[in-house]
């Protein structure tokens, strides 16, 4: 596992074509931002497990809203 240290805006960049920012750091919580082709499929790790019943609100299909340049 490649383990990285970004601070808040900074990004990743996978595959010259998936970034993934650091939104905002609150406590322990992460917020992260993406930004990938729509064919690429985002998906919570827990959302995958059998043994856990999805949210409603956890799985979002289509654009959630357009890239925001800072």
């Amino acid at each position: 596992m490649l383990v990285l240290s970004r601070k808040v805006g900074e990004e990743i960049i996978i595959a010259d074509n998936i970034r993934v920012r650091v939104v905002s750091i609150q406590g322990n919580q992460v917020c992260l931002g993406f930004t990938a082709p729509t064919e690429v499929r985002i998906q919570r790790e827990e959302l995958l497990r059998p043994d856990r019943m999805p949210r409603p609100d956890a799985v979002v299909e289509g654009v959630i809203s357009k890239e925001r340049r800072d």
